[in-house]
């Protein structure tokens, strides 16, 4: 954990003054102010107008969270409480900052404009920052890595402690260095347990760091690392912020991690007045640092905070929040509420059991055509799967259909190597001390600059510890070099020199365009007939949306930050994504698939984390439930192919964990009925009878009659009932010691795999050769003898 260290220091007076327009601006009168609090219900305004002293908002999934925040933020403005420069909120990501601000706006007019202190974690630690960078032996025009360059001076630092980067990898040092910082751990603090490359760990972060340093550079976890360091030893200028900053905010503070945490501890006091808004019952992201710990001891923090429940749902069927509640209450670590809806009705959330992962992709793409015929948009459905692997199967089976749909959470623009060339060069015009940036683009495109000359050139910059453009100019003029080399990165020196003398009075997309121009980079382009065209339109689209900003250090500051890219509205589609890439999205039709044993809940998941973990993935599946408005499918598969292996699956724990009041529950699996040879897995699924089957091939019907002639037991398929009641089926499991007629070499059909040939028989288990579907295991009762 992170250790506070206080000295005192000369006060610094470096915070922006409030602005003569902004204290004289016109505000609404006392009765117009109140408008903006009409709607709401009771316990919102109770969140709204509870504006001293610590504050706990529960919100629940569809309860009018942001509604809450932005109506308090201007409840508070348009009392007089706060000025704008006063008020700090903080929110996860750049979309929401927006759309508080634009909300905001609308509410309480211009008076919104000065709030200068609302955006995500990073951005505000950005701006702090930037004002005491030489607190932490850094420049005021710092850059921001981001993980390309991370990754490729992570390889140099490896390579330079001769390590091997094939089994100790940047990527893995990256990732392991980003969660210690996520921890608020500097190398001096880090913890004897956590090492990397055999007890290299410490050395290798610490040699990061005094580097990152020396390019005056951090990655995007020392914005917060530093600010712990600077705030934590700086007592007078933490005491200063606290002054400055009346009301705090918080979005999401379920998903904070202990970074976030200890930087909002030394902002506030534990009287101050701090509202945090959150949901302990959607902490999904303990994967990348998020400890839901945090929400849940607030009243530890705070003492005498007051908490506030929104439970009122205004999206969701009463179905549909009675599932989502019942599953969620299996958790233990949780505050505890209870979603509820004046909206009585709607269809029960549907559960389905199928045979395998495509029988499942056939179901979900021929219900969304069913959903079609019916009025409903591709836009308005949405599948959501665990993991990725799991796309697949529907993607093949909506190209098969043409059912339009789109994979959220593909390649982003950012991340394109002529928009990383781009901002490389745009880095470099504006500091020359950026070595990765120098090393990206010296000879793109091609100057005659060997990989050979690049690297002596940042061997003598490190060992004279200067930037390698610093490094460059005597060399120009030694003999060290070829004298190729010498005059090509003359020439690039000079047109660096140039560019930067243009940024300062030209507008930063001009210089842009200038840098893409005169530096061959278009012209390169232009020569690529496969897809150079491409790549200048994705350029040409670059130096558009640089004209957002004022100035080039803010433009590559938000490229830095962003956390959620926009994306341009697409044509009417079906959104696939992960349950992670849908939270705080919702659509009227929701499919769910994939809820077996080890896909969902993820066995890693419970591997690694155990119980802590298996709480987070029944977490994960509230809010997957919690994303349908009108209507919820789940579906599992009684067969996955997982990384290319057949394997079988049990029903998910979370499955009977849903209240059977809320459920209509259908089988289609076959493992109802068993017959010999089959024993029965002890199931909730049980207590209901089946729908029928959907399955019609001779196998079925001679499994289906056989078990018909079986003495029914008390419990099981046979004895029930004609009408489904709610609850799902039970899975079965193969007897190796069952009885069988088949022997090798006998001819087989089956409904989906076709015709084959019996290579081996395992009591009721028959691998067979299919002449067009490869070997595989199957149950003998769904295959006919031919």
């Amino acid at each position: 954990m992170f250790s506070f260290r206080f000295r005192q220091r000369p006060l610094l007076t470096d915070l922006p003054a409030p602005r003569i327009s902004d204290l004289a601006r016109a505000r609404p009168p006392a009765g117009e102010a109140q408008d903006y609090l009409s709607g709401l219900n009771p316990e919102q305004r109770l969140a709204v107008e509870t504006t001293e002293g610590p504050v706990l908002v529960l919100a629940g999934a569809g309860t009018g969270k942001t509604r809450v925040l932005t109506t308090r933020l201007a409840h508070i403005l348009a009392t007089g409480r706060a000025r704008p420069w006063e008020l700090l909120a903080v929110t996860f990501t750049n979309k929401a900052a927006r759309e508080m601000r634009e909300r905001i706006t609308a509410l309480i007019g211009p008076s919104a404009e000065g709030l200068r202190w609302l955006g995500t974690f990073h951005s505000i630690a950005a701006q702090i920052l930037r004002r005491h960078a030489e607190l932490v032996g850094l420049k005021s025009s710092f850059t921001i890595l981001d993980t390309d360059d991370q990754e490729r001076l992570l390889k140099q630092l490896l390579e330079a402690a001769n390590i091997d980067t094939k089994r100790w990898t940047p990527r893995s040092l990256a990732g392991l260095i980003d969660h210690w910082k996520n921890r608020g751990w500097t190398p001096e603090k880090l913890p004897p347990g956590e090492d990397f490359a055999n007890g290299k760990g410490q050395s290798l972060y610490g040699a990061y760091q005094a580097r990152l340093r020396a390019l005056n550079a951090c990655d995007f976890g020392d914005l917060l690392l530093h600010n712990l360091t600077i705030l934590s030893q700086n007592a007078d200028l933490a005491e200063e912020y606290r002054r400055r900053f009346k009301y705090i905010l918080v979005d999401e503070y379920q998903d904070t991690n202990v970074a976030q945490y200890l930087w909002l501890r030394l902002l506030t006091s534990s009287t101050g007045n701090v509202c945090c808004v959150g949901d302990d019952d959607q902490s999904i992201y303990g994967w990348r640092g998020a400890e839901v710990d945090n929400i849940l001891r607030f009243e530890r923090d705070f003492p005498g905070a007051k908490i506030v429940k929104l439970e009122r749902n205004y999206r969701s069927t009463s179905h549909i929040l009675g599932a989502a509640s019942g599953l969620i209450a299996a958790n233990r670590d949780r505050l505890g509420k209870t979603l509820w809806t004046e909206a009585e009705g709607g269809d029960k959330v549907r559960v389905r059991g199928l045979w395998d992962g495509d029988a499942e992709a056939r179901l979900i793409a021929d219900e969304i055509e069913t959903a079609r015929k019916q009025g409903r948009r591709y836009g308005d459905m949405a599948v959501l799967v665990r993991a990725s692997f799991q796309m697949r199967a529907f993607e093949e089976r909506f190209v098969m259909l043409a059912i339009p749909y789109t994979v959220i959470g593909g390649p982003r623009f950012f991340e394109r190597a002529e928009i990383r060339d781009a901002h490389a060069y745009l880095r470099l015009v504006q500091s020359e001390d950026d070595d990765l940036a120098f090393e990206r683009i010296v000879n793109v495109p091609k100057r005659g600059i060997g990989d050979t000359s690049v690297q002596k050139i940042l061997h003598i910059a490190r060992v004279g510890g200067v930037s390698a453009m610093t490094a460059v100019r005597p060399l120009i003029g030694s003999d060290e070099l070829q004298a190729r080399t010498r005059t090509a990165l003359s020439n690039f020196v000079r047109d660096l020199d140039r560019w930067r003398a243009l940024a300062a009075d030209t507008t930063h997309w001009q210089v842009l365009e200038t840098v893409l121009e005169e530096s061959g980079y278009t012209d390169m382009q232009k020569a690529d007939r496969t897809s150079g065209q491409t790549r200048l339109d994705n350029l040409k689209e670059l130096v558009q949306s640089m004209q957002q900003f004022d100035t080039l250090q803010a433009y590559l500051e938000h490229v830095s930050l962003v956390m959620d890219l926009d994306r341009g509205e697409s044509a009417d589609s079906v959104q696939i994504m992960t349950l992670h890439g849908a939270k705080g999205l919702e659509f009227p039709l929701v499919f769910l698939p994939g809820w077996e044993e080890g896909v969902f809940p993820s066995q890693r998941s419970i591997d690694e984390k155990g119980e802590k973990g298996l709480e987070e993935e029944r977490r994960l599946a509230y809010v997957g439930v919690t994303r349908a408005r009108e209507d919820a499918r789940i579906s599992f598969a009684a067969n996955r192919l997982v990384y290319g292996r057949w394997t079988s699956q049990l029903p998910s724990r979370f499955v009977d964990e849903l209240p059977i009041a809320n459920v209509e529950a259908q089988s289609d699996t076959g493992y109802y009925g068993a017959s010999t040879g089959m024993k029965e897995a002890k199931s909730r699924w049980d207590e209901a009878p089946s729908f029928g089957s959907g399955y019609s091939s001779p196998g079925w019907k001679r499994g289906q009659a056989f078990a018909s002639t079986q003495t029914p037991r008390s419990g099981t398929a046979q004895a029930r009932h004609a009408l489904i009641e709610g609850d799902g089926r039970l899975v079965a499991t193969a007897d190796p010691k069952a009885g069988s007629g088949w022997n090798r070499g006998d001819r087989v059909f089956h409904q989906k795999f076709g015709y084959g040939a019996v290579r081996a028989v395992e009591g009721n288990k028959l691998i067979v050769a299919f002449d067009k579907a490869g070997e595989k295991k199957v149950i003998d009762t769904f295959v006919e003898k031919q």
